[in-house]
């Protein structure tokens, strides 16, 4: 067999435009199905074949950054603007994925130039509101959140997005709001039940907690934050057996739950099992502080 019979013959430019194209069209249904290394792949020979193309190497990065590979996201976001730099969607992703590395003060720069593009874009402005939280500008973060809601009142995830901002900042009364809102919208929303659970066991209302857990769990059996809030309220309430019942069931659904082993050694403890509560705090301080 001679060398070379299995190589691709090379592509004509229109021939190499049609095939790229294709394959970009393919990558996209594949990030749709979250298949992202097959996205990459088709995207990677998409760009080899026509280089200039702007939305290949952007929805190569966004792949990237879905699967945090925040450096490769980087250098993809970067060619993407400087092929195209008014492209608010790469602008947008570029900022998620400084965000994610921790670098708040160039994911707000992102933001704020996408904004000027596309300033009614609900991502966007999500975004921008969780880095003004991260950067503990809350009265800002609130402001943004105010804007997404006046949008659209219609979308769940909104108000339960800003639920969760007043509960990190101890407003639970605001917070059990929102969430109601979240619900009025979405009436089986589970996060807005598990969320709302929380808030109200934070101000003591127990009964009204386990409710909302119950439902939480009645739609997601195996959600484990709700698992693990029910569990801090039937302690409250006095039945420590169920809640290490609750408490166990979170941990087999994420070994990683530094705030289950930490309730639940309190709750062994109450119970005077000590040995396995000194093993659930000693868990607790190397899953948080990398004890060893």
């Amino acid at each position: 067999m001679s060398e070379g019979i299995n190589e691709k013959p090379e592509l004509s430019e229109a021939a190499a435009q049609s095939r790229a194209s294709v394959l970009r069209s393919r990558a996209e249904s594949y990030i749709a199905l979250s298949r992202h290394d097959a996205a990459i792949a088709d995207l990677t020979e998409s760009i080899a074949l026509v280089p200039d193309n702007a939305r290949a190497w952007r929805l190569r990065g966004e792949s990237h950054r879905i699967i945090e590979r925040y450096e490769a996201a980087l250098s993809d976001f970067d060619e993407a603007l400087r092929l195209e730099p008014d492209s608010g969607y790469a602008l947008g992703s570029r900022g998620q994925t400084y965000a994610a590395l921790g670098r708040l003060e160039e994911a707000m720069a992102d933001f704020e130039h996408a904004l000027t593009l596309t300033p009614e874009s609900l991502w966007i402005l999500e975004a921008k509101a969780d880095a003004l939280a991260d950067l503990d500008r809350l009265d800002e973060a609130l402001e943004e959140h105010a804007k997404i809601i006046a949008l659209n009142e219609q979308i769940a995830y909104s108000w339960l997005a800003r639920g969760d901002l007043y509960q990190r900042m101890h407003l639970y009364s605001e917070a059990i709001d929102d969430y109601t809102r979240a619900l009025e919208v979405d009436p089986e929303y589970v996060r807005a039940f598990s969320r709302r659970g929380e808030a109200l066991r934070m101000i003591d209302r127990y009964d009204e907690a386990l409710s909302d857990l119950n439902r939480a769990i009645e739609l997601d059996p195996e959600n484990d934050r709700a698992l693990g809030s029910r569990g801090a309220v039937l302690s409250e309430m006095g039945d420590n057996e169920a809640a290490v019942r609750d408490l166990d069931r979170a941990i087999e659904l994420d070994e990683d739950y530094t705030w289950a082993y930490r309730v639940r050694g309190e709750v062994l403890q109450e119970m005077e099992r000590h040995e396995e509560a000194v093993a659930d705090f000693t868990r607790a301080l190397e899953l948080e502080f990398g004890d060893s």
